[in-house]
């Protein structure tokens, strides 16, 4: 398909075909939802029937990386785009503001799910969904961190803010899927094609930009986890921590010996075969993950 014949309904065959999934795509549909005024958060409702969880993607990314997630779970979810991300309007608060976002989430969250009751939070998105189980526990029946614990850091996380901060525009299509390929070399091309396509836009120019980078906004650092190590630990709901062993992880040992001192009872699941975006490098080993935690919850 031509990158600017773009419809993000389009691909969902791929993502199936690719990891040798069965069965029919399930509906699949774009919403939104005002937050603040006129400023819209909006997402993607996997499935008929009442979504049973939410799930938030990483910094620079958009609800779309889940999808094969999506596909082989096939249960009623919504994916939502962070602030600023995919097709969410900016935030005035900045690219990493977690507890900003946390509000955001939450009103997306009883606007369009309300009777959801897992979360799932990637990297920034599970910082965010700390802030979101610690403030409304009573949304919150389960809560999966994948591959992030409050002990990132700049240096931890070097890798991911050196590749969303590159640079600001590319030539063409096939620039920016080029430095795509180059930073994730475990991943096939034609699923960093498909997260192009979902996370990049043409211009009238006929230059292509990151849709996290199509609003002027500071450079990307990596998010201020400030009290969430004591936030994390108060927490009264089943909590897991989906641990990526792979290359490119920002949990350390050190990372997870912390988070299991402070949540005794908590599980940590790891990923051998799998770098930080767990949903992206092991999709189905994943689901299968959270359909078992939420079966068992």
């Amino acid at each position: 398909m031509n990158p600017g014949e773009y419809d993000e309904f389009a691909y969902f065959q791929e993502n199936l075909d690719e990891w040798g999934l069965s069965g029919p795509v399930p509906p699949v549909q774009r919403c939104f939802v005002a937050v603040d005024g006129l400023r819209q958060v909006s997402g993607l409702l996997f499935g008929a029937g009442t979504p049973e969880a939410i799930l938030l993607h990483g910094v620079g990314q958009n609800a779309h990386t889940f999808d094969t997630v999506a596909l082989a779970v096939r249960r009623p979810l919504l994916a939502l785009d962070l602030p600023g991300h995919g097709h969410s309007d900016t935030s005035p608060f900045g690219p990493v503001a977690v507890e900003d976002y946390a509000s955001d989430v939450i009103a997306a969250w009883e606007a369009l799910a309300p009777a959801g009751r897992h979360l799932v939070g990637m990297s920034l998105g599970g910082l965010v969904a700390i802030a979101v189980s610690d403030r409304r526990p009573d949304l919150v029946a389960s809560l999966t961190l994948i591959d992030i614990t409050p002990g990132v850091t700049p240096d931890k996380s070097r890798h991911v803010t050196d590749f969303v901060n590159g640079p600001e525009t590319f030539a063409s299509f096939d620039e920016i899927l080029a430095r795509t390929v180059e930073h994730n070399p475990t991943r096939s091309e034609s699923s960093l094609r498909r997260g192009v396509l979902h996370n990049a836009m043409q211009r009238p120019d006929g230059t292509w930009v990151w849709r996290h980078q199509r609003h002027p906004r500071a450079r990307l650092v990596a998010p201020d986890a400030g009290d969430l190590w004591e936030r994390l630990s108060r927490l009264s709901m089943p909590v897991t921590l989906v641990r990526a062993l792979g290359p490119g992880s920002v949990v350390d040992d050190d990372d997870e010996a912390r988070f299991r001192r402070l949540l005794p009872h908590a599980r940590v699941i790891p990923v051998p075969d799998s770098g930080h975006s767990v949903q992206g490098d092991a999709p189905v080993a994943l689901a299968e993950i959270l359909a078992d935690l939420w079966t068992a919850r």
